[in-house]
């Protein structure tokens, strides 16, 4: 990611999924997500894939 446009992309891709509350850090880039049901880690990397980004990792 480089710029608020890429976070926004991210964060909106995320939050699109029902169940999940995503805050994207820049200057990390990396997402922090809370969930209130489980979801597949297979449906967040493909939904950030779909926002035009790759996931390196996911840590609980």
């Amino acid at each position: 990611m480089h710029c608020e446009h890429c976070v926004q992309s991210v964060t909106d891709s995320l939050n699109r999924i029902d169940g999940v509350s995503a805050r994207v850090d820049l200057n990390k880039s990396c997402a922090e997500i809370s969930l209130d049901r489980e979801i597949g880690e297979d449906i967040l990397i493909c939904a950030v894939e779909k926002a035009g980004f790759l996931v390196e990792s996911i840590q609980s």
